[in-house]
């Protein structure tokens, strides 16, 4: 078993570097605490929901550096980082980590503007007379 396991999760322009170790089950974000980082209870439990599949939200600490994005972009990234680390940890927990698809990166990204346009696909006022 190693003792700490490093990982990162990224999501379009979020990326979280995550060190996963043995513990009481302490989240540290940016140097802040859990709650004050993701104030909303559903980002929080997308953070935790690789912890909680395997029953280790006890059992382990994590610290967690984010930067990038928005809140919801960095807690996906979060989601992935910590499910990479928990499978450098262990693994055997791979299997199923995968199977609810929380070592799959989510690929999608910002499509990029384009000229004679105002946004990548929205248009300017069309003035017909």
């Amino acid at each position: 078993m190693v003792k700490e396991a490093l990982a990162v999760g990224r999501r379009k322009r979020a990326i979280a570097a995550i060190r996963l170790r043995k513990g009481k089950g302490k989240v540290d974000v940016n140097g802040r605490k859990f709650e004050d980082y993701f104030p909303s209870a559903l980002d929080r439990k997308t953070v935790l929901a690789p912890l909680e599949k395997l029953g280790l939200t006890d059992s382990h600490d994590l610290i967690i550096r984010t930067k990038g994005g928005g809140i919801a972009g960095q807690a996906v990234a979060a989601r992935l980082g910590v499910a990479r680390a928990l499978v450098a940890q262990d693994e055997h927990h791979r299997q199923v980590l995968k199977a609810e698809g929380y070592l799959t990166r989510d690929p999608r990204k910002r499509e990029r503007k384009k000229y004679g346009l105002a946004g990548a696909r929205k248009r300017f006022q069309f003035s017909k007379r």
